[in-house]
């Protein structure tokens, strides 16, 4: 049989029609429409930098945290001790106790200035970070004021009373206290420091110790075996001021603990 006229062309009445998908030229894309888009997108944008800058500002400073506290990058290569004369450098670093490469910013100086405190000859002590490796000790030691007999040489006191170093020699110029316990909360020992404290450049140039066997029994022992009866540590500057007025007056003992009434032998 022949074939209907226009079977299988396009447009005929129950053929198969062939679809051709063709992408059309941007030029075809209306400009007012390509304008709105682009302002949707800057919109988008605009809308998303700021979430975009916290999240890289974010990321930075995690980083930057990790890298001072979490590694070894900004670590301790170093312990600097200043002000030590009595103890040396190595004996502060031993007490602070500061582990090496530990992060700087992970030291606990307040533990380590602690430490060093417990050092007898310490009187203060500031720890400080030095970035980016450094850690610096500063100490203050005790300054010593008397020397007070011992079984095996001295014992140094500073102005509180603290026992702080033990010396085979009595060092020179350091006035002896005669103590039996030496110590801050002995109360002899704070009426000698008391004493000591009040006496005038002429007493302490003659001044070879302080003995108090109790804190009304003060005495100064002087050159040429001279004794000065001090008593208790009341008044101990008006007795000062009278005891260096009478240095000049013949006599092995001068009597000031009644400074009002003074005797002389």
């Amino acid at each position: 049989m022949a074939g209907k006229p226009g079977a299988g062309k396009p447009g005929a009445g129950g053929g198969t029609r062939n679809w051709r998908l063709v992408r059309a030229d941007t030029d075809a894309v209306p400009s007012s429409a390509r304008r709105f888009m682009a302002r949707a997108r800057q919109r988008r944008l605009k809308a998303a930098m700021p979430w975009l800058i916290g999240a890289g500002v974010l990321l930075v400073a995690g980083g930057l945290v990790w890298l001072v506290y979490g590694t070894s990058v900004l670590g301790v290569r170093q312990v600097e001790v200043v002000g030590t004369e009595l103890l040396s450098q190595d004996q502060v670093r031993r007490a602070a106790a500061i582990p090496d490469r530990r992060p700087l910013a992970r030291v606990d100086l307040g533990a380590a200035g602690a430490r060093v405190r417990g050092l007898p000859a310490v009187d203060r002590v500031v720890v400080s970070r030095s970035w980016p490796s450094t850690v610096v000790i500063e100490v203050i030691e005790r300054t010593a004021v008397a020397a007070v007999p011992a079984k095996q040489g001295f014992i140094l006191i500073d102005d509180d009373g603290v026992p702080f170093r033990a010396v085979k020699e009595q060092p020179s110029g350091l006035p002896l206290a005669r103590l039996s316990a030496p110590g801050p909360l002995d109360t002899n020992t704070e009426s000698a420091l008391t004493v000591l404290s009040a006496l005038s450049d002429e007493l302490r140039k003659q001044l070879v110790a302080v003995a108090v066997p109790s804190p009304v029994q003060i005495r100064l022992e002087l050159r040429k075996g001279r004794v000065v009866i001090w008593g208790d540590e009341t008044k101990s500057d008006e007795k000062s001021k009278v005891a260096t007025e009478l240095l000049g007056q013949k006599g092995e003992e001068i009597d000031v603990s009644a400074p009002t009434v003074v005797t002389i032998r």
